[in-house]
């Protein structure tokens, strides 16, 4: 079976803390790269890794908060500046669409509406039911953070591999759903054990950790006081992680 990568172009949280650039994780093979949420750092995030941005044909996007999805307006502009020709296929929850293009008519008046080489395309994911997006199906699951619009976990099966990855949330059960069986799960821990809502801390995770049943577990979106917190028994995500699954 061929390896297929994660690379954590961006493993930070909303705030830069540690100096890491925002949610933004490359899976790639065989059948082409796929990126998985694109923080407001992440075109930035991509051109220091020598990642080239038109080459990304597909983005899925956890929640609808900038330091998930603020990168889409500058990754849409670049391409069209860089006389981008492939597709772009942005797939996330409802509401994805006008908040992307909301966003870019905030940042650039008119780029939403501008006419372009290439199209940029939505699609919006249903709780719980696959969908194809590109070279993966990925799967939604509705977890507990509130963004203004529904927030998903997701598991996405790429070339007989599963990846789960958290987004952002509270422990709920709809993470043991999306991990079950899953290669690698990439969840988020923003503090070390303080709870607060919307977020899970790497002591809760740790004590939900045998009720995922996944393969591998690694923590990211960590705050300050996360990462200058002793290692534990979970695996941490850094920038530039590269993770063969």
């Amino acid at each position: 079976m061929a390896e297929i990568t994660l690379t954590f172009l961006g493993s930070g949280d909303a705030f830069g803390s540690g100096g890491r650039f925002q949610a933004c994780l490359l899976l790639d093979g065989r059948a082409g790269p796929l990126l998985i949420d694109c923080g407001a750092t992440s075109l930035v995030a991509m051109k220091r890794a020598g990642v080239d941005p038109s080459s990304i044909g597909f983005v899925v996007i956890s929640h609808l908060h900038g330091d998930h999805f603020g990168g889409l307006p500058f990754m849409v502009l670049d391409g069209q500046f860089s006389r981008r020709e492939l597709p772009l296929v942005i797939a996330g929850p409802p509401g994805t669409r006008e908040r992307v293009e909301a966003a870019m008519e905030v940042l650039f008046p008119g780029s939403s509406t501008v006419a372009r080489r290439f199209p940029v395309d939505f699609v919006e994911l249903a709780e719980r039911t696959p969908s194809t997006v590109g070279p993966a199906t990925v799967t939604a699951f509705a977890v507990d953070h509130a963004s203004g619009a529904p927030a998903y976990a997701y598991r996405i099966e790429y070339e007989r591999k599963t990846v789960a990855y958290s987004g952002d949330t509270a422990w709920t059960r709809a993470l043991a759903d999306a991990a079950r069986g899953a290669d690698l799960f990439v969840c988020a821990a923003y503090y070390a054990a303080k709870a607060i809502p919307y977020h899970l801390d790497y002591g809760t995770l740790l004590a939900h950790s045998r009720e995922l049943s996944c393969g591998r577990i690694i923590v990211t979106h960590m705050s300050a006081e996360m990462l200058a917190s002793p290692a534990g028994e979970i695996e941490r995500a850094y920038d530039g992680m590269v993770v063969r699954v």
